[in-house]
């Protein structure tokens, strides 16, 4: 490891005397036991969140705009540690300020006295996006505005702390630093060996604990669900993280209901209440009939509900309007007017250009300072030092005709940190958050936090799509007290083991996700068939047919991009077009990965891993081939090892609760369909190739050993037909996934819904018909020509029993019927609707 890099002026590891400061010495011997280079453990560093979702969303694709490489988010191994006493007095500063807030935000949404009394311009709260009328209320003792709290800092010249940025709205990054601190635990050890530091999860167990007491008085057992954009947001990873720490259920407006005033989440089994919504989207966005009409992620009537008190949302909806950049020029006389003390913590010196002194001042020093608007809105700084004149000239002329828009913030150079580059150290400057809880009436804050480089010109108060991050640890001193929720008695839980109490869109995602698993591993194993005939150079008469009666199964299973499927034999060219990423077997690569992220919530960190990475596995297969048909051979069967995994990890980590059985139910839907479409195309076939078209089924079920053992190597219809099509007991037959499917669907709820139920139980008795008569018929030539066309008719059920299946359980709409035809009880099927 080589410290040459460092220089004067790194003041968080090196002090006035260039002597490296006591709490950053453990930090540098536990550097010093590493067994191998700095370098390998920030590779194994990078694999790990790789594998773990963190850098990307598709497997093996990096994020859009990046270089291969490149990342969404890193963790730097080397940490950045603060001493115990000066993490207590950033506590002791930043509660305070957070205890400001609160008495702010009671004012602005109540009385405004502030503004009554000049302590505020009304242009800074009423032109302000954050400031929400509709939540404007008479004075009333409702819950406080603010419950969670962070902030941005940085380290000054003169060595003091300053507050860079208030995140008053929800900040992210808590999430964050829960998993840098797990995935560097587990990487580099060493390191926590050499020092004692301050866990993180006591900091969760409050957090969690706050939410609970948020709720609306009366509630036993509260309800808990964290309010995300979706999948399209940047934070989707954060979100999921802290959906799992705080044992919330991880939601999207469209998933949420209000009926009588009451916020419902859409379950399978009905309506569920949600008393506490842990905000993570914009405030104007929550309601579009009173805050934002043009809205998709909202929950219409959601501030209804907050204004008669069945719900709480944490945050309040309109406390974003304290981060205002120009709030700052206001928070002393603010703090004084509230709490009658001075700011322990103060900012970054930041002026609002509305006052003639303050705007005097900056006249005088242009260069020192940087510009903001001051409301805030899109979070633009405005750096004069980076403009041409011509862009200066202009921002100057914008701020002398409405100095009221605009703030400023003196140019503040950050302290640097060590930061591994290679086996080097180098500085860079940094950017702290640290983030604060309110539980048992006082202000926690997160022993650690989340550190980040600060490159030029990044947004102050967010956090960028990409960088990298760093790792706090606050020292512990002797035998620290950890502080914790208190016990609160509660009345004792009822058991339960239901199926339904699952969310209808994660119901649909993993339905899905085991469609596209199934799907791709009959494309796989297909598609290998294919290229282990046409490795026979040159194939056979009976290869050849072979060869086209697979390619028409990959067509008739829309797994085959080619409109001459089927009709003629494939090549290798057609294979290598298939295989590709833009083919049909890489966008099936490519869904798979998609699904497993949003599922990720459901799943153990052990399973989304594994999954991810054979995903991955597969796909650089694929690439390394160069086009080679022995290297896509490998390929199709790293694919088929994929869904061998998923299946084995599902039956022994999952619990048979509503996630196990959506996947398992989609898988079987999949097989089923891509079963009866195969064997009725390699069926039907003239007399002289019926025991070819016979061979395939056995081929295509993958049921070959199993008929030799049973049969020998007599080959004949009936035994065929019964093993591929009726036997219960082969998991690649027909039966065995229509009876699973009929055993899932009595699993959901209280037996299910009895028509959708009746339907499989339908496919599943006409399955063995099929092979009843050709036994019964002694297998004459009229008995098995039948076949093929009794399983297109199977697979055109199949398909409607899927499209029941998502009526009934997805989409929560009433079941078809003809006009006229009563249905008795419909009622239960709308208990969930939206």
């Amino acid at each position: 490891m080589n410290l040459s890099g460092l220089r004067d002026g790194v003041d968080e590891m090196v002090d006035g005397t260039r002597h490296v400061r006591p709490h950053w010495r453990a930090v540098l011997g536990g550097l010093s036991m590493l067994s191998d280079s700095l370098a390998n453990r920030q590779r194994r560093l990078d694999q790990a969140f790789e594998d773990e979702g963190v850098r990307s969303i598709l497997p093996g694709a990096p994020a859009s705009g990046a270089d291969e490489g490149d990342s969404l988010w890193r963790c730097d191994p080397i940490p950045l540690p603060l001493a115990a006493r000066e993490f207590q007095e950033l506590e002791e500063g930043l509660s305070q300020r957070a205890t400001l807030f609160e008495a702010l935000l009671g004012d602005v949404y109540g009385e405004q006295r502030v503004l009554a009394e000049g302590l505020l311009p009304p242009a800074l709260i009423f032109n302000n996006r954050g400031f929400l009328r509709a939540c404007h209320t008479q004075p009333t003792a409702d819950h406080p505005k603010l419950n969670f709290y962070a902030a941005d800092l940085i380290r000054a010249p003169d060595g003091r702390w300053r507050v860079l940025s208030d995140r008053t709205a929800g900040a992210a990054g808590a999430g964050m630093a829960r998993e840098n601190r797990r995935i560097l635990s587990r990487v580099v050890p060493e390191m926590f060996r050499s020092v004692q530091i301050r866990p993180l999860r006591p900091f969760f167990d409050l957090w969690q604990d706050a939410l609970v007491q948020a709720a609306p008085p009366g509630r036993a057992h509260p309800n808990v669900a964290l309010l995300t954009p979706g999948p399209g947001s940047p934070q989707w990873l954060e979100h999921m993280l802290l959906s799992q720490e705080l044992s919330c259920s991880l939601v999207e407006g469209g998933d949420l209901t209000i009926r009588g005033g009451i916020v419902y989440l859409k379950m399978l089994n009905g309506l569920h209440r949600i008393d506490v919504i842990l905000r993570r989207m914009s405030g104007r966005m929550l309601d579009p009939l009173e805050l934002n009409s043009s809205s998709l992620l909202g929950v219409p009537g959601l501030m209804d509900a907050v204004r008669a008190g069945t719900v709480r949302v944490v945050n309040h909806p309109g406390s974003g309007l304290a981060e205002a950049p120009a709030m700052p020029h206001f928070l002393p006389g603010l703090a004084r007017h509230f709490l009658g003390e001075d700011l322990l913590l103060p900012n970054v010196e930041t002026l609002w250009l509305g006052d003639a002194a303050a705007r005097a001042r900056v006249e005088a020093e242009r260069t020192e300072w940087h510009f903001l608007p001051a409301s805030g809105g899109s979070v633009t700084l405005w750096r004069p030092e980076d403009m041409d004149p011509a862009e200066r000239a202009e921002l100057f002329r914008k701020i002398a005709a409405q100095p009221q828009d605009y703030a400023a913030m003196r140019a503040t150079s950050p302290s640097l940190a060590p930061c591994a580059r290679g086996n080097e150290l180098v500085p860079q400057p940094i950017v702290l958050r640290l983030f604060l809880v309110k539980s048992g009436g006082r202000w926690h804050a997160m022993p650690g936090g989340l550190a980040r480089h600060l490159e030029p010109g990044q947004p102050t108060g967010q956090l960028p799509a990409r960088g990298i991050s760093k790792d706090v640890w606050v020292l512990a001193e002797g035998m620290e007290n950890i502080v914790g929720p208190a016990v609160v008695p509660q009345a004792s839980l009822a058991i339960r083991r239901t199926f339904g109490e699952l969310p209808s869109r994660t119901a649909d995602n993993m339905f899905w996700l085991g469609r596209y698993i199934e799907r791709l591993e009959t494309a796989a194993r297909l598609t290998r068939g294919i290229i282990l005939r046409l490795g026979r150079n040159p194939p056979m008469p009976r290869e050849h047919l072979e060869l086209q009666l697979l390619d028409a199964c990959l067509a008739a299973s829309h797994l085959n991009d080619s409109g001459e499927a089927g009709k003629s034999a494939p090549t290798a060219a057609m294979i290598v077009a298939m295989t590709r990423e833009i083919g049909p077997i890489g966008r099936l690569l490519t869904q798979a990965g998609r699904l497993t992220a949003l599922v990720r919530d459901r799943l153990t960190g052990e399973m989304y891993a594994a999954f991810m990475h054979m995903l991955r596995a597969a796909t650089d297969e694929i690439a390394a081939s160069g086009g080679k048909l022995d290297g896509l051979a490998l390929a199709m069967a790293s694919i088929q090892r994929f869904s061998t995994v998923v299946s084995g990890l599902a039956a022994e980590n999952m619990v048979r609760g509503g996630s196990w059985l959506f996947l398992d139910m989609g898988r079987r839907v999949e097989r089923a369909t891509l079963t009866a479409d195969s064997l009725a195309i390699v069926l039907d076939q003239p007399e002289p190739r019926w025991e070819l078209g016979l061979r395939l089924a056995l081929e295509i079920c993958d049921s070959a050993i199993t008929y030799r053992s049973r049969y020998f190597t007599t080959l004949q219809a009936g035994p065929v037909l019964d093993l591929v099509i009726a036997d219960d007991s082969n998991p690649r037959a027909l039966a065995f996934q229509l009876q699973t499917l009929t055993r899932l669907l009595r699993s959901i709820g209280d037996g299910g819904d009895e028509r959708v139920t009746a339907q499989a139980e339908a496919l599943l008795q006409a399955t063995q018909t099929i092979v009843a008569d050709v036994v019964a018929g002694q297998e004459n030539a009229a008995a098995l020509a039948s076949v093929p066309g009794q399983l297109r008719a199977q697979a055109d059920g199949i398909r409607a029993l899927s499209d029941l299946i998502f009526r009934r359980y997805f989409a929560l709409l009433p079941m078809p019927r003809a006009v006229g035809v009563e249905q008795e009880d419909e009622a239960p099927l709308m208990r969930g609707a939206a």
